[in-house]
């Protein structure tokens, strides 16, 4: 039934003027409309809606993520914009904190002003 059916991502946010600079101008996302209750930016494929919220505890694992071309780039532009990517012990990641999973994909993770966690992602060649 909603298999063709558009889809909204949606994340929160308690400073809704961090979370505006870090989405549109560290991350350059296109801001599409902001009222009293979300900001909402274009995210190529689906709108990615900030929920404004009061109060607000991150969940510990990947809330939304980003499939890019080149990962190693995208992380290292990033990075460039002062953004931290995450280094877990538990797996081995190269020294731009890319891990490659068992299917050849790699990933890469951040956390956003709210500290949801947000990922890159390349398919494998």
């Amino acid at each position: 039934m909603l298999g063709r059916s558009k889809l909204t991502a949606f994340l929160a946010t308690t400073n809704p003027k961090r979370a505006r600079t870090f989405y549109q101008k560290t991350l350059g996302l296109r801001l599409t409309s902001e009222d009293g209750f979300a900001l909402e930016f274009h995210g190529a494929g689906a709108p990615i809606r900030i929920q404004k919220v009061e109060r607000f505890t991150p969940h510990p694992f990947t809330a939304l993520g980003w499939r890019v071309a080149n990962i190693r780039r995208t992380v290292r532009a990033l990075a460039k914009r002062r953004v931290v990517f995450e280094r877990y012990a538990f797996m081995e990641q190269d020294a731009d904190a890319i891990w490659t999973a068992p299917s050849g994909t790699r990933v890469a993770w951040f956390k956003d002003p709210d500290g949801q966690l947000l990922s890159l992602s390349q398919a494998p060649e």
